[in-house]
């Protein structure tokens, strides 16, 4: 194969907003903790912050620092002292490696923000839409804090999402406030929840807008750029502060769409990403793709933060729903059906599934449909093996081999 060569990845100006948007995000639950007010509620990536921010809770999101864990190439080292705790090696590296990091007492947050330390809890919020493992993950935090740890427990394999479902979600939500109002020691308003889920699907819709973006060609926008500019999508969903910073990042990439400026110098295939980032080598796969003139544009992963249902008018029904479609939850059917509309829309030339050995409920290529799809969409695909946080799992140079041939697959083919 040809030498790579090495191509401009345009930088987006923007990310330095949303960096000081995850600095002060940080710096502030890390004051509230330290003076105890206000109250901290832990909650997953996916779950029903809306309710949270409705009652007054600062919320925190384990799994962003499970990432940085991942990014900064902590997490391989701290992954064996949960282990040593009777959690297996086989199960969400995120889990084992912000338990790892707890019992060695050291956070990334020290490095990056001059955090000494993760918040304390006043309760612990949890829906199990992603895996089951954010159930034991939270509840080994409740017992270590000795605060509340309680949850949504969501249908898994949904096909169509019918009116039961909602119906059942939505009653675990409710079923939330009281414990909630005990530990907040505030009352429950209507109100407040209508106006959190308000900026929820404002947000949902601008992130949209800007994942939406890379359909233009050459796309303004990678993946990689993605997976850290979708901070605020996670823990600032619900709040005003994101949408304002997201304006900014929006109007960049409009800007950029219309000058036809591409993220990637030369954009000659245009790779669709299915399943988790490997985090601590987002640099290394963004500049191996580049290199070889490909841009990884879209993500089912990046998109997981779109909740189009979100119906501020009836939020604990809207919640439900919004919290219930999600591709992780949904059945092969209408994963494929999913991808098979992202493809057309992005224009994809090829797709790169990722199989996170410990990741399994964001892995989609373990029973057949990396195959079904190349099959009815003629689109080549390529299945790399790793993981989102354990570095043990990839090997670096396997993966370097079997992307350039594919990219070379894909030159011979077009």
């Amino acid at each position: 194969m040809a030498e790579e060569k090495k191509v401009v990845r345009k930088k987006i100006a923007a990310a330095a907003d949303v960096g000081k948007f995850m600095a002060d995000y940080y710096l502030e639950i890390d004051k509230a903790s330290k003076a105890g007010n206000p109250k901290i509620a832990w909650c997953t990536s996916v779950g029903p912050a809306e309710i949270l921010r409705a009652m007054g809770f600062l919320v925190y999101f384990p799994e962003t620092h499970s990432a940085m864990l991942g990014a900064t190439r902590m997490a391989t080292d701290l992954i064996p002292e949960a282990n040593a705790l009777g959690y297996s090696p086989e199960i969400c590296s995120y889990l084992t490696a912000d338990i790892g990091a707890f019992v060695k007492n050291i956070t990334p947050l020290t490095k990056i923000y001059n955090i000494d330390s993760i918040p304390k809890p006043d309760v612990l919020v949890y829906n199990t839409n992603q895996c089951r493992d954010v159930q034991d993950w939270f509840n080994w935090y409740g017992e270590k804090f000795n605060v509340p740890s309680i949850g949504v427990y969501t249908h898994r394999n949904i096909g169509e999402v019918t009116e039961a479902h909602i119906t059942s979600i939505a009653k675990q939500m409710e079923a939330l406030v009281e414990p909630l109002e005990k530990v907040s020691g505030t009352k429950f308003e209507l109100d407040a929840l209508k106006e959190a889920v308000r900026l929820s699907r404002d947000c949902s819709d601008i992130w949209k807008q800007i994942l939406d973006a890379a359909a233009a060609v050459p796309s303004p926008l990678t993946f990689f750029d993605g997976t850290t500019l979708m901070g605020p999508a996670v823990v600032g969903r619900g709040t005003q502060k994101t949408l304002d910073v997201y304006e900014i990042l929006l109007a960049e990439l409009k800007e950029r769409v219309k000058n036809e400026e591409g993220a990637v110098d030369k954009e000659n295939h245009r790779i669709y990403w299915d399943g988790m980032p490997v985090w601590g080598r987002l640099s290394a796969h963004s500049k191996l793709f580049a290199g070889l003139n490909a841009n990884v544009i879209a993500s089912t992963y990046c998109n997981s933060w779109i909740f189009s249902a979100l119906d501020p008018e009836d939020p604990f029904n809207s919640m439900a729903r919004a919290y219930t479609e999600l591709f992780i939850v949904r059945s092969d059917d209408e994963k494929e059906k999913y991808i098979r509309e992202m493809l057309e829309f992005f224009k994809i030339d090829g797709i790169i599934y990722h199989d996170a050995k410990t990741c399994p409920n964001n892995t989609n290529c373990r029973y057949g449909m990396a195959q079904r799809l190349s099959a009815v969409t003629e689109i080549p695909h390529l299945i790399i093996n790793g993981d989102l946080n354990d570095l043990r799992m990839l090997s670096d140079e396997q993966t370097k081999t079997n992307v350039e041939a594919f990219i070379e697959q894909l030159d011979e083919s077009s």
